[in-house]
């Protein structure tokens, strides 16, 4: 059915889900679960629209549970801890009951800031109502109404974009901790550097340096013009306009301390220039529309 479904619907779909990506990467993980930077309730807002369509829980209990993921990495306390597996850590620990150090540990952490957010609380109030608005009825009923798409075919591409955004940013969990790749920041602990995941998640894939600097609003080393990470880019854009602020940056004294004192300074990736940063951008464009080439 995806196959026999209209170029502007699965346009219309892949457009969704870029959309869905940068909300997990700018607004669920970068602002509210780390506070990398600061936003105007404008931004707030369009980030919270789009964090509901990705069906992945409610900003409050995404955020919590990245928390404690982060204090208790790959312990019982954490949600999807990669010790248990790469199957658990990838959707596993979303079709389980919780190990009851989850739940315990959780409840220690301070998670007043986002209780004080009315975006935050109003999204987590009517979570399942914008749910239904935001993930169902939208994304199938624009293909119908306007690109004459059949009713079955528009809900199978909707369901298909979910299955497909949902995957690619649970490689983060698992891929990015069980699989290959280099740990330059910190060879003490198990995420590691997965160019792959990087591209496909919009540069959420530097997951060694992440884990070593995670306040860090780049969750890379790299800015958005030297290496692939248009979550990045995105940030900076509505830093110009004044909507993103306070903007978090990790000196680059402080990685060199960190690299040297816990790293493994061979497993570094350079900065990337001239044609290496245009290939870079050719191979992430790859990436992120394949779905659209493949139908």
């Amino acid at each position: 059915m995806v196959s026999s479904a209209k170029m502007s619907t699965l346009i219309f779909n892949w457009l969704l889900s870029v959309l869905s990506y940068f909300s997990i990467d700018c607004g669920a993980h970068r602002l509210w679960s780390h506070r990398s930077y600061k936003a105007k309730w404008q931004l707030r807002v369009l980030l919270a629209v789009f964090q509901t369509l990705t069906f992945q829980m409610d900003i409050y209990h995404w955020a919590r549970d990245h928390r404690v993921h982060h204090v208790y990495s790959e312990t019982d306390g954490d949600p999807h801890n990669a010790k248990r597996g790469f199957f658990f850590a990838h959707v596993g620990w979303l079709l389980c009951h919780r190990h009851p150090d989850v739940t315990r540990l959780g409840k220690k952490l301070d998670m007043s800031d986002l209780i004080d957010d009315p975006i935050v609380k109003y999204q987590h109030k009517f979570y399942y109502p914008l749910l239904i608005l935001t993930w169902l009825t939208i994304p199938i009923s624009v293909p119908v109404y306007y690109f004459h798409e059949t009713w079955l075919n528009s809900f199978l591409v909707n369901c298909f974009r979910f299955a497909i955004t949902l995957q690619t940013t649970s490689l983060v969990n698992s891929l990015a901790h069980i699989g290959p790749g280099g740990r330059p920041y910190d060879k003490r602990i198990n995420p590691r550097e997965t160019t792959a995941v990087s591209y496909l998640t919009f540069g959420e894939g530097y997951h060694n340096y992440h884990h070593a600097f995670p306040g860090d609003y780049s969750a890379s080393e790299y800015g958005w013009s030297d290496n692939w990470n248009p979550s990045t880019a995105v940030i900076d854009m509505f830093a110009r306009i004044g909507w993103a602020y306070d903007l978090k940056a990790t000196p680059e004294s402080v990685v060199r301390a960190r690299v040297e004192r816990t790293g493994d300074l061979a497993a570094k990736s350079p900065k990337l220039t001239m044609v290496y940063v245009w290939l870079d951008i050719v191979i992430g464009m790859f990436y992120v529309t394949w779905f659209v080439w493949l139908a």
